[in-house]
């Protein structure tokens, strides 16, 4: 900006009566002013501008130090906040050699010099650090600050919403620095500059909670890596003898001298079973977790395969008196790990048929998709209510209903049934059948 200049007769002042003269060198002191004003404004327009780009509170006072020089003279910039009833000491920056009063900082607000800047909202120049610490021999902080070799302070407060949140010192290794036109400089971004001081703060805890949150996390998941190795060897070491005891209880239950005998021993060998499906799917879950997971995909013909496993379901739901039926109206081939997809219709089958009551019904159907195929296992229970529907597929996940002949459930199934269909790139899902009961199906690519 060129500086003002006042021209024509004003600036010919010199040959006029002194009244004129005096007059015209009134305007031009006024002019002085408004041009020292207007530079000052603009100089404040870019701090602020400048400012506000920070997001973070650390790269807001960072660019408070890099650009307030201009207006407000200083060797030592610091910012503290207001938490409960003590003052903590969050940044500073000096270009000095020695910087004693540090981050960490804290003291209490109440019955400080701070709480009168509070009060009054009003910055407080000191020009003489050294006559204010032989006035108040006891404060710690202007020791701090007299040591590093300041002399000079401004202590602006900074308030959002009509709240003290803090304050931003300036301070001066020379005597007398500030004046009130620096106060009234202050006071002239005080509000913007809180409010982005304040938008800083909240970004940097909530980046500060981030970082928790993430270290947390991997601590987590540190733990849950821990939790199935562990897993996976305790059922490692215990289904070799599980299967042992298993085949003694089977043995045993065939030998049975009499009614009583076997009895007992059957019950043995159920929960032998159950024991040895545990562990198996504890298993299943150690290896998926783990990212162990191998498919060992090969050519499996739909329609020959699930007639071969609902044959063994239809034994095996004999004694409940229950009917498994396979009505297929396409079949075609898949590449897919024959054992984990047995695995999975095992899982549905056996499901349909433990919570359908004694002799209904239990159909598994296929259908071409386009691309890919659906099989589909239709029961005729009491369905699932939307609750269960929620943890129908989530580990450990028991449902409200129970098992209609008593029969015992791990609640790993369903939710390993799915990490094997989504292994294979399909879906799983349940669907309300037309007249009750539920089709749990599952698609393969």
């Amino acid at each position: 900006m060129k500086p003002m200049q006042l021209a024509g007769p004003i600036a010919a002042a010199s040959t006029f009566p002194d009244e004129v003269g005096r007059i015209a060198a009134t305007l031009q002191s006024v002019a002085d002013h408004l041009e020292l004003r207007i530079r000052e404004m603009e100089t404040l327009d870019r701090i602020t501008t400048l400012i506000n780009d920070g997001l973070l509170l650390e790269d807001v006072l960072e660019k408070v130090y890099e650009s307030f020089r201009g207006v407000i003279p200083y060797n030592r910039i610091s910012f503290s906040l207001i938490e409960g009833d003590r003052v903590f000491a969050k940044w500073v920056k000096s270009d000095l050699p020695t910087v004693k009063l540090l981050v960490g900082y804290s003291a209490d607000l109440e019955g400080s010099s701070l709480q009168d800047i509070i009060e009054t909202g009003k910055p407080r120049i000191i020009n003489d650090v050294g006559a204010y610490y032989r006035y108040k021999p006891d404060s710690k902080s202007t020791r701090l600050i007299f040591e590093e070799g300041i002399r000079s302070s401004l202590t602006c407060p900074l308030t959002n919403n009509g709240t003290a949140v803090g304050f931003m010192f300036f301070s001066s290794v020379a005597r007398n620095a500030y004046t009130p036109d620096h106060v009234a400089t202050f006071l002239r971004i005080a509000s913007q500059l809180s409010t982005i001081v304040d938008r800083g703060r909240m970004m940097s805890e909530i980046a500060s909670r981030g970082a928790a949150i993430e270290e947390q996390n991997r601590e987590l998941a540190r733990l849950n890596e821990t939790k199935d190795r562990f897993l996976g060897m305790a059922a490692h070491d215990l289904r070799n003898p599980v299967s042992i005891v298993l085949m003694a209880a089977e043995y045993l239950a065939a030998c049975a001298v009499d009614e009583e005998h076997r009895i007992f021993v059957e019950d043995i060998v159920q929960q032998a079973r159950y024991m040895l499906e545990l562990i198996n799917d504890l298993l299943d879950v150690s290896q998926i977790e783990s990212g162990a997971l191998e498919l060992y995909r090969q050519e499996v013909d739909l329609y020959e395969f699930l007639s071969l496993e609902v044959k063994r379901h239809r034994q095996l739901a004999k004694g409940k008196g229950t009917t498994v039926e396979f009505t297929p109206s396409e079949g075609g081939l898949v590449q897919a790990d024959p054992a984990r997809l047995r695995q999975v219709v095992d899982n549905l089958i056996s499901n349909a048929v433990k919570y359908s009551p004694p002799g209904s019904n239990v159909r598994v159907s296929v259908h071409e998709l386009s691309p890919g195929w659906k099989i589909q296992v239709q029961d005729e229970g009491p369905g699932v209510n939307s609750a269960d529907r929620e943890r129908l597929f989530s580990y450990f996940g028991k449902l409200s209903n129970r098992p209609t002949g008593g029969e015992a459930s791990t609640g790993l199934g369903m939710a390993i049934s799915r990490r094997i269909v989504e292994a294979h790139g399909g879906e799983i899902g349940q669907d309300p059948a037309p007249g009750g009961g539920s089709i749990f199906w599952f698609t393969l690519p």
